[in-house]
């Protein structure tokens, strides 16, 4: 069934690592802790004829390392360009595998030590994929529902979406729906082999035109 309705399949960590698919790589790295809340600053492009902003407040006390690593994301320019490649209704929005196998394979070798939950995967709430413990790397969904039993399965948020920007979230085009084998949306193997020569092919994506941090 659907991942919306399939709630069940979540105290199954087989079911975990395969529903919130993340690559797993190399010894977990140290980051830099940030220390204070921040806003980050998204340019969202919807559609071919729509770009809207969307700030994000990052909270280092809720997930320190999620917390680090995102900025070092987002500093890096890395999600500039990145769809928005899975993305189920009444669940999650998924982002963060970029067009450059490259690039992409780097910074999937870089993975960060989990944080424990300190807040619910409550509607708006920002948080890492991951594979398994200990395995997050660059992969973020937005909640678009109260995910709150993910709590507990090793899925700790890092920021929540501010003001009325869910309004914007929930416009994230999903027509292409859940990836292989559930349905026909975008793959994320062939994204990750494959990067801009296979999305091209999926061009109602989403994406992140650019992300910024702001003090």
């Amino acid at each position: 069934g659907a991942l919306s309705s399939g709630v069940g399949v979540w105290s199954r960590p087989a079911a975990l690592t395969r529903r919130m698919n993340c690559s797993t790589a190399d010894e977990p790295v140290e980051l830099k802790k940030a220390t204070t809340v921040e806003n980050v600053e998204f340019v969202l492009q919807l559609d071919e004829a729509t770009q809207v902003p969307l700030t994000l407040e990052c909270h280092p006390e809720w997930a320190p390392k999620g917390a680090a690593r995102f900025r070092e994301l987002v500093e890096s320019g890395y999600y500039n360009g990145c769809r928005f490649h899975r993305v189920v209704p009444n669940f999650m929005a998924q982002v963060g595998i970029c067009g450059d196998p490259v690039l992409y394979s780097q910074w999937a070798s870089k993975r960060i030590d989990d944080d424990a939950a300190k807040t619910s995967n409550a509607r708006g709430t920002v948080t890492f994929a991951t594979s398994g413990p200990n395995a997050r790397t660059c992969q973020v969904f937005f909640n678009l529902v109260d995910n709150s039993f993910l709590d507990d399965q090793g899925f700790s948020p890092f920021a929540r979406v501010l003001a009325d920007g869910m309004e914007v979230v929930d416009k994230i085009y999903g027509g292409y729906g859940e990836g292989a084998p559930k349905g026909r949306g975008p793959e994320q193997g062939r994204i990750k082999a494959e990067g801009d020569a296979y999305l091209a092919s999926l061009p109602k994506l989403s994406y992140i035109a650019s992300a910024k941090v702001v003090a």
